[in-house]
């Protein structure tokens, strides 16, 4: 019983770490750029699309919400959504 409560624990506080360092921004899009996979905001934060990134038809002045986290430096978008 002992063998298997501990790595269940650990696979628990791996996925509630990777979870806690995703962030949400929301902003108006300024452009789309579908051959660099990149998304920026009127604010000028840019963010980097995953390859597999399905466009849900972004285009310049449409409000939307970003999940992303901080990689190398550089906004790494999991989710956008048109709100």
């Amino acid at each position: 019983m002992k063998r298997m409560i501990v790595p269940a624990a650990i696979a628990a506080v791996l996925a509630t770490t990777s979870l806690a360092l995703a962030d949400q921004a929301t902003g108006t899009v300024k452009s789309f750029d579908s051959g660099a996979m990149t998304l920026i905001l009127q604010d000028g934060t840019t963010y980097y699309l995953p390859k597999n990134f399905k466009n849900p038809g972004l285009k310049s002045g449409e409000q939307v919400r970003i999940t992303w986290a901080m990689q190398n430096g550089r906004h790494v978008a999991s989710d956008v959504s048109i709100q």
